[in-house]
């Protein structure tokens, strides 16, 4: 679903308390999240990333199909080129296995890994998983549900934002910079 020219940046995201409020969502008898609604701004924020020509992948722990389920019911499940869940991986983040699942499945390289950011909540699993493999991390502190302090430098992310519409004027300067960077080379 992308209605420009395809940008350099590339962006991962977390799910929960990064585009669903974990507060609204209703499982079922399984464990299966069948509800949930968007953070302030964060369905705004995934269609105008689309729509300016990013690519864009969730990168999740949880159940496939609790993801499905809230993408689909808030209209978002299309704007992702790619959808990892640490149900399909049989591990959960930090692993670098999620992040170089979702790279592969955008056939991306060692190489791409300057052009990519990971977006997340969680210090311990985004923010860490993400600096580990070498990837730009972006910790959204929106939620209260986890802490907001870096226990350690791992969990430093390089960027910080307090809600989902800051992510797209990042987007857009962290794009200029690598076309910049592109055109020097």
């Amino acid at each position: 679903m992308m209605n420009a020219e395809e940008k350099e940046l590339i962006i991962f995201f977390d799910c929960g308390d990064t585009i669903i409020d974990e507060g609204t969502e209703v499982r079922d008898e399984h464990g299966t999240v069948i509800d949930g609604k968007v953070i302030p701004g964060a369905d705004v924020m995934v269609r105008t990333l689309a729509e300016h020509g990013y690519r864009l992948a969730i990168v999740a722990d949880g159940l496939a199909q609790s993801f499905k389920n809230l993408l689909t019911i808030n209209g978002l499940y299309d704007y992702f080129e790619v959808l990892i869940y640490s149900e399909q991986m049989k591990v959960d983040k930090p692993n670098p296995r999620m992040f170089k699942a979702a790279m592969a499945a955008m056939e991306l390289d060692e190489q791409d890994r300057n052009r990519i950011i990971m977006v997340g909540n969680n210090l311990s699993r985004d923010v860490r998983g993400a600096n580990q493999v070498g990837i730009t991390s972006v910790h959204l502190n929106w939620t209260t549900r986890y802490p907001k302090t870096s226990l350690d430098a791992l969990e430093q992310p390089d960027y910080s934002i307090s809600e989902p519409l800051a992510l797209v004027e990042l987007a857009d300067r962290l794009n200029a910079e690598l076309v910049s960077n592109v055109k020097e080379c």
